[in-house]
């Protein structure tokens, strides 16, 4: 089953985007090689939902982590490499090797460059196998998930005919013969097996580069649990992004799983919500987290809204809108799936009337589906008193700290719900009142 999460939920929690500052991709794309690189796309694209494999990966993760090892290939020996395969010729032996002859004739007549390019090509394969073949039996990882993987590939590296043409000498002039020989051998015969190399060499790129921001931004990894057991667990959260960002911990589950979040304008409700929506995507790719420990159940899907606009092709209101969000949210609870569903200021595009009944009703009645786990916040904190009564929905705050009459924050969270109104006080600090009598 593939995780669930739409485009919405994406761009509000700033995941994707290769060339966006600022986007959790983009803060783990170091890796040096295209194949790299696409495959941090797909990683990105496809959250595991396997216990198993979250948990092996990030074991991987980690082990590459502790071992503290460089990218040790020539990213343009394997970029040769790689172009050098890409080009196949026809699957007979005869017909690569008279190929190889006209292309080397034409060069001698013409400007062509393709011998030239194949023999590059050979020289870069070579220089690289033997430079995975070396990492590979230096390598020194604790046993486990990526044991085998390593062996496969020391395996492919070993075989007699491979063996024989890692041992080239890649200054000395080789035959057209020669050259036609293992054209045929490498695109053709041992195809799989290269392809299957340079997936290693890629994968590397990955294990290193992001075991490295890890590394450099005091990252941990999360332990995955089966879906039963309908937890979320974490200690010191942080926002992936922000230098220096303050940690929060909370539990949501089963017995209390909605978290009804209160808090002034700037205070960190925002923040915190993106904070747990993003370390639960990270986790379930298996990725490090920015946090000190988490511990969840995999979970279907994860959904958030955040940052509702109107729609003016489809004239829909801000208030529509996010009626039509609420009510898709509400689709995907009564699915059956477990998810993970965040609400920021529910119904702030309505009268404050509404926008206390809509949200009373709404948290009480997602609060019904104890398979899924709900944030919930708003400014306006009346909605606290009607929660009181149900055992399963937790109210936690962001406080203002008063520093005369200027408001500070701590961005801790704190349990109940807030009593702050500073809004007029922020108003009058800014002199706006004033300025209108004048």
């Amino acid at each position: 089953m593939s995780f669930s999460i739409d485009k919405q939920t994406l761009e509000e929690l700033n995941l994707l985007g290769k060339f966006r500052q600022g986007s959790v991709y983009h803060l783990f794309n170091r890796v040096k090689t295209r194949g790299a690189e696409q495959l941090l796309d797909s990683m990105f694209g496809s959250p595991l939902t396997d216990v198993t494999a979250i948990n092996n990966r990030s074991n991987i993760f980690r082990n590459f982590q502790q071992a503290g090892m460089s990218f040790p290939f020539d990213v343009q020996q394997v970029n040769l490499m790689r172009e050098f395969l890409d080009v196949r010729g026809s699957g007979n032996a005869a017909l690569v090797l008279a190929g190889t002859f006209i292309k080397k004739w034409l060069s001698s007549l013409t400007r062509d460059e393709r011998f030239k390019k194949n023999v590059q090509g050979l020289q870069a394969t070579i220089v690289t196998l033997n430079k995975c073949y070396g990492f590979v039996d230096s390598i020194r990882l604790p046993a486990g998930p990526y044991s085998d993987r390593i062996q496969s590939i020391k395996a492919i590296l070993s075989d007699r005919k491979l063996e024989k043409f890692r041992n080239m000498d890649i200054y000395q002039s080789l035959s057209v013969r020669t050259i036609g020989y293992y054209n045929h051998l490498l695109k053709e015969q041992l195809a799989a097996q290269l392809e299957d190399v340079l997936q290693f060499i890629y994968e590397v790129d990955v294990y290193i580069a992001v075991s490295d921001v890890a590394r450099s931004r005091a990252f941990n990894y999360a332990k995955a649990l089966p879906a039963e057991a309908n937890s979320f667990l974490v200690e010191d959260l942080r926002h992936p992004c922000i230098d220096k960002a303050v940690g929060n911990g909370l539990l949501l589950n089963g017995k209390r799983n909605v978290l009804f979040l209160t808090g002034a304008n700037m205070a960190g409700k925002s923040t915190l919500m993106k904070s747990i929506g993003i370390g639960l995507y990270l986790a379930h790719m298996g990725f490090p987290v920015a946090a000190s420990k988490m511990e969840f159940s995999v979970r279907d899907g994860l959904y958030s809204s955040i940052n509702v606009a109107d729609n003016i092709g489809l004239g829909y209101s801000h208030f529509y809108a996010e009626v039509v969000r609420v009510k898709q949210a509400a689709d995907a609870a009564a699915s059956g799936k477990r998810l993970l569903l965040m609400f920021d200021e529910l119904f702030k595009g309505t009268n404050v009337k509404d926008a206390f009944d809509g949200t009373l009703a709404v948290t009480e009645g997602f609060a019904d589906y104890r398979a899924c786990l709900f944030i919930v916040s708003t400014h306006i904190i009346e909605v606290g008193e009607g929660l009181k009564k149900r055992n399963n929905i937790h109210s936690v705050f962001m406080p203002t700290i008063m520093e005369g009459s200027v408001p500070g924050y701590t961005y801790k969270l704190q349990e109940g719900v807030t009593e702050d109104r500073q809004g007029m006080m922020i108003i009058r600090n800014e002199g706006i009142l004033e300025m209108l009598e004048k």
